[in-house]
């Protein structure tokens, strides 16, 4: 296809889950990414245990997208304790997998990160009491720090920042609140705040909402697949953003 001269499309999806089962089953879905968009975003969550197998599968599946394919990892990936061996997999795949860099496809930057857990608002877990309590609080802190690395990074007009983790609670409404600190968190708006961005994609959340907003209005998008599935099954499971070129 053919880049449009008004607009960059980008192909969003996060949380595919890949098995070692999963060969022939999302050919499908990246090729048909790549007839509708010129790059393709992968938001986490790309192997179910985080195996080299998944990885070599997901490899594979990938020769589907006749374009450039950018990823961050999810926690999934990160299961088996071999995220590494994951990401030079893919790496050597031809993806562009992020975690706290930022690249530039079509003229549009993107600064790219897993994120991390830890709540929303008034809600956020503070870093007071034990010292377990104070290692995941800096998790997260230094994740929202590697996102603001990345988009200061960037110089061009318009900027994509691709996350697993939620950066705001709006976009987890519809999971059992019981688990809303687990699905992001507001450290990952604040970086936002101070770098806008034009939109924010993020997976994660299955039961979440399509959509929603950063306190600065910029949309941020919830492209897990289960949930693009449930919400238009008759549509492939990725959201496709128009991004403007500048003049």
């Amino acid at each position: 296809m053919a880049l449009h001269p008004d607009f960059v499309r980008f192909a969003a999806v996060g949380d595919l889950h890949c098995t070692k089962e999963s060969t022939g089953l999302l050919r499908g879905l990246f090729a048909a990414a790549a007839e509708s968009a010129d790059a393709l975003l992968l938001c986490g969550d790309l192997t179910d245990y985080g195996t080299a197998e998944e990885a070599h599968v997901l490899a594979d599946e990938l020769g589907a997208a006749s374009i450039p394919v950018v990823a961050v990892l999810g926690n999934h990936d990160h299961e088996s304790d071999t995220a590494d061996t994951v990401r030079r997999i893919l790496v050597d795949a031809g993806v562009r997998v992020l975690d706290g860099e930022a690249v530039e496809v079509h003229g549009v930057g993107i600064a790219g990160v897993k994120g991390f857990a830890g709540g929303f608002g008034r809600g956020s877990l503070g870093a007071w009491g034990e010292h377990a309590i104070k290692v995941f609080v800096n998790e997260a802190i230094q994740e929202a720090l590697k996102l603001e690395s990345a988009l200061a990074k960037l110089r061009t007009p318009q900027r994509i920042a691709l996350l697993h983790y939620a950066p705001i609670a709006e976009t987890v409404a519809g999971e059992p609140l019981e688990i809303f600190p687990f699905l992001g968190s507001s450290r990952l708006e604040d970086p936002l705040l101070r770098h806008p961005v034009t939109a924010v994609v993020h997976g994660h959340a299955h039961r979440g909402a399509l959509e929603g907003r950063t306190v600065n209005g910029i949309p941020v998008y919830n492209v897990a697949k289960p949930l693009l599935l449930r919400s238009d099954p008759q549509r492939p499971p990725f959201r496709v953003l128009e991004i403007p070129r500048e003049a």
